[in-house]
Order: structure tokens, then sequence, then C-alpha cells
């Protein structure tokens, strides 16, 4: 029940993820990069350039995020990859390398801190014959820009790529993310035990890192929390708050499984819930089942977000973005990145595919007074929408 323990006694009873889940096999990133180089060569490209981030993680293994320095795989239709990173990090990229990477299987080109790693690209483009080169969407303008200028090369947008591999998760990557997912919900139940009165939401989240740390994670990846009228914003108020009874507490949080990702937000009433409250709460609860249920292979994404606006707009609520209503768009897609394509949004027209996985969270604004965001994920089979992990059921119980 909410309120009912103590952040000691319920960090005392989490303990370490007894069944992790396997990690991506060396044979699965190989087939990714082999995806890769089909769609590279629909796109009319002779190579893939791959920024650090999610999507050299997502190809390699290697969680290297991205700086100025650039570190990137250069993948060719034909032949090898090619690896391209500053000669002091050779050593630390290595060892995060979960595929082999010598004669033959892989080509390591490095560059000194004066030297310029675009010019690398370049010659390993001109090795390879030249051509347009595809690159990764998420790097940075700066990294473009300097790379057509140093090289004379043809860029091309790799959107269709990346996100054309990234888009569908495999068993596996599934598998890692319902580890994540039900590791946090747990979190969220510890949480609402732990609550009293007087309880700052600075507190809540320290108390939200270690629970996570205790369950198996490395800490949350984010935590929001935030009581009363804070709930009103979706991404809340800065500053703390402190719990009073009656109050609406909206907790959304997460925590990472091999870089994959969980997000979850639970709302629910301190004490008892006003009319208001409770009427919100049905309506909130009442959207998310009719995206749910909208889930089907072959439909556009925005049609699952038109699902939840409708059930608002019967109950007076709305329409479009107007409040008291839903602010944004329905849901996200999530995997290495906790925001990535497609988009359960108007406009968005990616017909759905098993595999793709998704945010639930039409949440609900009463301007300066309250919200409720109820967040689940889900993911598409043939026979529709599976969720990971099991929505709320009540606005006094998770």
């Amino acid at each position: 029940m909410i309120g009912s323990s103590s952040a000691a006694a319920e960090l005392a009873a989490l303990t370490p993820w007894p069944t992790p889940a396997p990690a991506i096999s060396a044979d699965e990133r190989a087939a990714r990069m082999d995806k890769a180089r089909r769609l590279t060569r629909d796109l009319g490209c002779n190579a893939l350039l791959v920024n650090a981030g999610a999507s050299l993680n997502y190809f390699l293994g290697i969680p290297w995020g991205a700086s100025e320095r650039l570190v990137a795989l250069l993948l060719p239709v034909d032949g090898v990859p090619i690896l391209i990173c500053p000669h002091f990090e050779r050593g630390s990229l290595e060892a995060e390398l979960k595929l082999p990477f010598g004669p033959g299987t892989g080509d390591l080109r490095l560059w000194q801190e004066h030297e310029s790693p675009y010019a690398l690209v370049g010659q390993a483009m001109r090795d390879l014959g030249g051509g347009q080169l595809a690159v990764d969407p998420a790097i940075s303008f700066e990294a473009v820009t300097r790379l057509g200028r140093e090289t004379g090369l043809v860029l091309v947008e790799a959107g269709p790529v990346i996100h054309g591999c990234r888009m569908v998760k495999s068993a596996a990557e599934i598998a890692l993310m319902q580890q994540a997912k039900s590791m946090t919900l747990q979190v969220q139940q510890a949480t609402a035990r732990m609550l009293r009165e007087g309880i700052s939401t600075a507190e809540v989240r320290d108390f939200i890192a270690a629970a996570h740390r205790k369950v198996g994670a490395a800490g949350s990846s984010f935590v929001i929390v935030q009581f009363g009228r804070g709930t009103a914003f979706p991404h809340g108020l800065p500053g703390e708050q402190i719990l009073r009874e009656g109050d609406l507490v909206l907790i959304d949080t997460g925590c990472y499984v091999q870089g994959y990702q969980s997000d979850i937000t639970r709302t629910y009433v301190f004490g008892q819930a006003t009319a208001e409250q409770q009427r919100i709460w049905d309506i909130e609860k009442a959207a998310q089942a009719a995206a749910f249920a909208r889930v089907e292979i072959g439909v556009p994404c925005e049609d699952v977000d038109a699902a939840a606006r409708a059930v608002l707009v019967k109950h007076g609520l709305g329409p479009d973005y107007d409040l008291p209503g839903t602010p944004h768009r329905t849901g996200h897609g999530i995997g290495l990145s906790i925001h990535e394509p497609a988009y359960l949004v108007r406009g968005d027209r990616t017909p759905l595919a098993a595999g793709m996985c998704f945010s639930n969270e039409p949440m609900i604004v009463v301007p300066d007074r309250f919200g409720v965001r109820l967040e689940d994920h889900m993911y598409v089979t043939e026979a529709g929408a599976r969720w990971f992990t099991q929505p709320q059921p009540a606005i006094d119980r998770l």
C-alpha cells in the first residue's frame, strides 16, 4: 500500500535481478551490419558512417559517448568495417569491442591529436573506390560540415539505414528491455510504499537511485519526482517539494540494462483522492488502454495517438493539444535511446511492424492544478500490442 513502509525496509527487501537477460551475441551484431550494408546500398551509397553514441553501441557494442573527438564506424557495403578513433583511445576501445577486429575482420585507423580524423574518412572512401557516404543523423552539424569541407565527399543523411535497423527489435533486445522495465516497476512499487507525509522530492530521488542499484542497475538513468501542483508540468518544476496529504504523486524514472532503457511513470494519490482527481485519472487510464487496443501490424503510428485523443474528446477534454487535455504525443520509440523513431503522434505515418517498441503515455494536464501520466511500454506482435509492464490498476494502488 502507498505509504505503508519505510525507505530502510524497502531497500533491505530489494535484491539483484535473479535472471539477467543474455547479452547481444556476436552473430546478431554481424547480422545488424549486414542489414545496414543492404540498406546503405539501397540508399545509393558506398559506405555508412556511424558516430559514437547509441548507434555505435548497437553495431559494435561500444558504449562510447560522442564528443569533439571523432570516434566512428565506417561500414562499407563491401569489405570489412573500419573503426576510426584517436590513437590514445585505442586500448579502451579495443577492450569494449564485442566483435573481432583485425586482419580480415576489421580495420582500425588511428589519428593523433594534431591530425584530422575526417582526412582518415576521406582516405578510406578513396580506398573503397569513392562514392557517396551515408552519414549517421545523430552526428553533430559541426562534424558533418568539417567532413564535407575536408573530403569533398557527397554526404547523404542515413536515417533510413540507422532507423531501418534500430526501429524493429529482436527477441534478444526485447528480453533486455523487459528486464530493465521489470526492474524499474519493482522500484516504483517500493517507492510508493516508502512515502510519508513531509518527505521531500530530493529524498525520493535518492531512494529511487539506491533502489535501482539494489536490483542490479547502475542507478537511475533519469528520475522525475513531482508532488501536487508540480504534477501539472509534464517534466516538472525546479526546486524541491514536500509531500502533503491529498497530493498527487507523479514519478517518472528508468534505468539501463546493457544499454537498453526503461521509462515508467506512475501517478497516484497520497491519501484520499478528490472526485476530480479520480475522474481525470480514470480518463487517463481509458486513453492509455485505447492506444494499446489500436496497435496492429500495418496501422500508421499516428492512428494510435488519435485513438487516445478520441477518449479525451469524448470526456470533454482537448481537443488536440488544448488543456485540460494531452499536451504532447501519446508515445515514443525506445531502445538504446530513450526517445527514438518511430513516434505515436499525428503526422508519423510509419506503419507498425512486429518488434517495434513504444511508450504509451497520453498524459492529461489540468493547468496549474495537477496532471496524470500513466506510462507503460508495449511492443508490437503479430497479434497486436503486448505490455512490457502491466498498467497501474487504480489511483491508490500500484
